[in-house]
């Protein structure tokens, strides 16, 4: 008896990965654009558009079956089509066979709607769900709002952060920063502000006092239900009476005179507050006033009143889209992460560690 062997050269085949756009909007593609071009890949052919009744609708032209699919998508001022846009390509991508769908939303949306706030709903939990349902299996994002949010989704959340290259701006584009100081302009910004602070080895002043917003005053549902009482049957216990919140005259703890003040925040949405913050500065004695914040907004009169203000410059990223802001204000300026973000898929990708993203990262950053 011989035996015969037969020798078979399987041919390994690695599974690849595409980088797909979930905007309709040619402004909000141009962050894809540059993620693509870091990463040496072209963008995943897909038509993302609205039917004429408002209705999402997308059409995947390649395939996508048993790939790792990342899909970009940036948010704009219709910050409700841009999340139908997302989910529906994720299901699209979902029911296409893709074997991973991980997506990259630079700024969350809803992320300030984390908290109870009297008969409300935390729409943030509801967001996370929504994303899980659709087919999403991780998702990569920047500077969440609150971190606690990463603790909604079901599956991995990468929270990347932008302040090595906020710190980087200030370092090598504000003269002179060794002269500045960093300010929270509320009590709630001060453990962001302190992270700043001593990573660039300045001083750190805060801003105290009833000009600043009243977002944490209903974040616990103290208000809720409402104080009503039966005059019928059982009264209940008789708890006590809760003495109303007076906020002190405003004040800045820190001495900010002849100084450049650098505000530090994760979104610069409505800049009222930062306006008054930047009154309250240089009466106090600051004689350059800059705003650093990651998530661009600048909704509604943003860039007039930026323009009208005495801040002399609001430095931004580009996980928004804000090019017609620029145009209509040129003290803003903007500072470019695609590289963290195409860093993060690459690694993702390769089964790499993510660590190496958060050196020297602090955990109240």
């Amino acid at each position: 008896f011989f035996c015969h062997t037969t020798v078979i050269n399987i041919e390994l085949v690695a599974i690849g990965y595409r980088v797909f756009s979930a905007n309709s909007s040619a402004a909000c593609t141009e962050l894809a654009k540059k993620i693509t071009e870091r990463l040496g890949v072209e963008l995943g052919k897909s038509v993302v558009f609205q039917e004429s009744n408002s209705e999402t609708r997308v059409d995947v032209k390649e395939s996508v079956r048993g790939q790792t699919i990342f899909i970009i998508q940036t948010i704009p001022r219709d910050v409700n089509t841009a999340i139908m846009e997302l989910l529906v390509m994720a299901y699209a991508l979902k029911t296409s066979c893709a074997k991973n769908i991980i997506g990259v939303i630079p700024y969350f949306p809803y992320s300030k709607q984390c908290k109870m706030r009297k008969r409300g709903s935390i729409v943030c939990k509801l967001l996370a769900s929504m994303l899980a349902k659709a087919g999403l299996t991780h998702i990569i994002t920047m500077d969440l709002h609150q971190k606690e949010i990463q603790g909604f989704f079901s599956f991995p959340v990468d929270n990347l952060r932008a302040s090595p290259f906020l710190i980087q701006y200030i370092q090598e584009e504000i003269p002179d920063y060794r002269n500045a100081i960093i300010v929270a302009k509320s009590p709630a910004a001060a453990k962001r502000a302190q992270s700043y602070a001593e990573r660039l080895r300045l001083g750190l002043a805060v801003i105290h006092g009833e000009a600043q917003c009243s977002e944490s005053d209903m974040a616990d549902g103290r208000h809720s239900p409402p104080c009503v009482r039966n005059t019928t049957g059982h009264t209940g216990l008789e708890l006590p009476l809760m003495m109303a919140k007076e906020k002190p005259p405003i004040t800045v703890v820190g001495d900010v005179g002849g100084r450049i003040a650098i505000i530090v925040d994760d979104i610069v949405d409505d800049v009222g507050d930062f306006v008054a913050a930047a009154e309250i500065l240089k009466e106090r004695g600051a004689y350059k006033i800059y705003i650093m914040a990651t998530h661009g907004l600048l909704s509604a009169d943003a860039p007039r009143l930026i323009e009208e203000s005495a801040i002399d410059e609001v430095v931004v990223t580009n996980t928004v889209p804000h090019e017609v802001q620029k145009l209509q204000c040129p003290k803003i300026k903007t500072v470019d992460v695609s590289m963290i973000l195409a860093e993060a898929i690459r690694r993702i990708h390769n089964g790499e560690s993510m660590a190496y993203l958060f050196r020297n990262i602090t955990v109240d950053d």
